[in-house]
């Protein structure tokens, strides 16, 4: 492999290094580009082809759909693990023994009470609000609850924000959900598990218990794990940047829940149901909408196939399709949206038209399905994505403050107007 590359600018040429990932991946370092060439840089639109730091959590393959976190690979974590587990692996580095993963259970029950304001600020958002906005609002809110920064030389320290943090994320989360169905807040029940205390608090019933369903409990632990990291995208990417500043856990994580609202990003198995609700109003025909889908002039594009990382599969998918035909055999549903979703699972898998571009449905699919026929609301979805980021997002803030990473500052090349002479109002 090469050690160097060597950029030729009007006759001068200068050397940069190479450096090489554990993965054998290839970087041109080009942090003294500008020192060396008085002023040169480099334009890379949406930064597809600049790696903005070296990280040690997650590794991605799109062109052979590998996904690993911390060396394992997912589908081993999915099968084999429980998201607790998977969180301390992204965030600490090692998957914990029985102590550990104990002790992490216990802290984090400890520090999942919200304070009783926090549900004032709640009140001020009417039922309309999407739960995006709201669950950004309310993280943002931690600050002023928490107020001393993280001294992040300090192990205590950090090891108290990331419990913390991993305590009330979801109490916030089954809030925006109670409070779009309006329902009576939940703390939920601390003789349970992470995730089945997730689900308690966001579906039992004033009046009721609530009984938890063991195939819908694997179901949200899988999608939950598969949604934990994923290198650097837009909201992970937005985490580090804002945390470059050295602005605060709560701070950058909202500004992360704001980057993965976007339809383009976290949005997208919310797009998945709005696509199926649009072709049921149609008639629920999929042979036609598969047939549009391939008309290059028509304008409707099909969602949830396919993927801009995955070239070949989507390794996620493959193992939520199990948990989807599961959790559909288990509840029973009967839902024209979810038997449209499963018509065109099946036209996508036998046509040749997708198999040929490996269109194969994608994790937002699956995960929309499965978010539906548990009764989460379609504007629910993005905030399930949140919750599944949330230990992927912490590794990353926490990776960068530990490198001390310099602030992030992109460059631009100006294209507007040279300099003009001011002219007064009464001569414009």
């Amino acid at each position: 492999m090469a050690d160097k590359a060597i950029l030729e600018v009007g006759g001068q040429k200068y050397e940069f290094p190479i450096i090489t990932g554990t993965e054998n991946e290839q970087a041109i370092d080009i942090k003294a580009l500008r020192g060396l060439t008085g002023g040169l840089t480099t334009i890379d639109p949406g930064y597809k082809n600049t790696g903005s730091c070296q990280s040690a959590i997650t590794f991605l393959n799109g062109e052979e759909g590998i996904l690993r976190y911390r060396g394992y690979a997912i589908e081993d974590l999915a099968d084999k693990a429980d998201f607790l587990e998977v969180a301390y692996l992204l965030i600490f580095g090692e998957l914990p023994n029985e102590s550990q993963l104990e002790k992490f259970h216990n802290d984090i029950k400890a520090e999942s009470h919200v304070d009783e304001d926090v549900k004032k600020i709640l009140d001020g958002f009417p039922k309309s609000a999407h739960p995006m906005g709201v669950l950004s609002s309310l993280t943002s809110a931690l600050i002023a609850f928490n107020p001393s920064s993280v001294n992040v030389d300090s192990e205590e320290d950090m090891y108290k924000a990331i419990v913390k943090v991993m305590g009330k994320f979801p109490v916030l989360v089954a809030w925006a959900l109670r409070k779009r169905t309006g329902q009576p807040l939940d703390y939920g029940d601390n003789n349970l598990g992470y995730v089945e205390n997730i689900l308690k608090m966001m579906f039992k019933k004033a009046n009721a218990d609530y009984d938890l369903d063991p195939v819908v409990v694997n179901a949200l632990d899988k999608l939950l794990i598969l949604h934990a990291d994923h290198e650097q995208n837009c909201s992970t990417s937005t985490v580090r940047i804002v945390g470059s500043s050295h602005a605060g856990l709560f701070a950058s994580l909202s500004a992360g829940i704001n980057a993965l609202w976007g339809p383009l990003h976290g949005g997208a198995n919310q797009a998945v149901l709005e696509m199926l609700e649009a072709i049921k109003e149609d008639g629920g025909d999929t042979k036609k909408y598969m047939a549009k889908a391939k008309d290059k002039s028509d304008p409707f594009r099909l969602m949830g196939f396919g993927h801009r990382v995955y070239k070949n599969f989507d390794p996620r998918a493959k193992i939520i399709k199990k948990a989807a035909d599961e959790v559909l055999g288990a509840l029973g549903v009967e839902d024209p949206i979810l038997d449209i979703a499963k018509g065109l699972e099946q036209e996508a898998l036998n046509d040749p038209y997708f198999v040929d571009r490996k269109l194969y449905p994608n994790v937002d699919f699956y995960s929309g399905i499965i978010y539906r026929a548990m009764g989460i609301p379609v504007e629910m979805f993005t905030v399930m994505f949140a919750l599944g980021r949330l230990p992927g997002w912490i590794a990353q803030w926490k990776e960068m403050r530990e490198n001390k990473e310099p602030i992030g500052r992109p460059r631009q090349v100006y294209t507007g107007e040279n300099h003009r002479a001011f002219k007064e109002r009464a001569e414009r």
